[in-house]
């Protein structure tokens, strides 16, 4: 997110660096890092193989809390083509009414590499990761691991995760993940935290299904902006070549950490 002139532009394995002081629970964090880093890998792939819907609501809210007139809506469907592309089909796109703020090519990044985040055995070395100790995510035992991109690895033009994040103990696969992206910017941009949920499919992987973010944006020239942001990630059915898409595939309820209500 850039400021503007009365208006605000919304815009294997290398080991981790370790904070001296991590909780020592009787757990060895660099293999988990390695374990649930490739579970990481194997779901992305999986991922890849699934159509969804994915449906964002935007808005700016005064400081009472109150939507205003202003929003952006969105819902494309990850589909492929007869030759098995992937793509993305927009089903509704209203006129945004946005005017204090507009998207900016880093949003768009956000809202399909950073918001649903993956953190697979190629990325680890691109970040710092620490580990906090354990923790229930709806009564599901997990590791907890604070996450910060490296600097020196960081290049142009690449979007990063800056958070923390829930490994279910288990199924060695991210549940949770709450934090902001960032990268190498220019200008004024400021991007919101947001916390993303995820679900079992098919009861094997974890996919995101919900991502919520409530909050205020300060820029450098004194403007703040109060913001609204959800995105439903639905209906995953796995596509298996020659423009068959398998039903009956969709989330599975067992297990899951439930989205809180907003």
């Amino acid at each position: 997110m850039r400021a503007i002139v009365l208006s605000v532009v919304l815009t294997a394995i290398c080991l981790p660096v370790w904070a001296a002081d991590a909780p020592s629970d009787k757990v060895n964090a660099e293999e988990i890092i390695r374990k649930f880093a490739a579970k990481e890998a194997q779901f992305a792939d999986a991922r890849n193989s699934y159509t969804y819907r994915q449906t964002l609501k935007f808005q700016v809210l005064d400081f009472g809390g109150n939507p205003t007139r202003e929003e952006w809506d969105l819902v494309e469907d990850i589909i492929f083509t007869p030759d098995g592309k992937r793509f993305e089909k927009v089903i509704n796109a209203p006129v945004s009414t946005l005017e204090s703020i507009l998207v900016t090519p880093e949003d768009e990044k956000d809202l399909r590499n950073v918001q649903p985040f993956v953190l697979t055995t190629a990325e680890v070395p691109n970040y710092q990761l620490d580990y906090l100790g354990r923790e229930k995510v709806d009564e599901i035992g997990c590791y907890t691991f604070s996450v910060k991109p490296l600097p020196k690895k960081m290049v142009v033009g690449k979007r990063y995760f800056e958070g923390e994040i829930w490994v279910d103990d288990r199924d060695l696969q991210i549940v949770k993940s709450y934090g902001k992206a960032t990268g190498l910017k220019s200008g004024d941009q400021r991007f919101p935290k947001f916390e993303t949920y995820r679900e079992q499919v098919d009861g094997k992987y974890w996919f995101p299904t919900y991502t919520h973010a409530d909050d205020t944006l300060h820029f450098k020239d004194g403007q703040d902006v109060r913001i609204k942001m959800t995105v439903r990630y639905q209906d995953y059915k796995r596509y298996e070549g020659k423009s068959s898409i398998k039903y009956g595939d969709e989330v599975s309820t067992p297990g899951q950490p439930p989205a809180p209500k907003k």
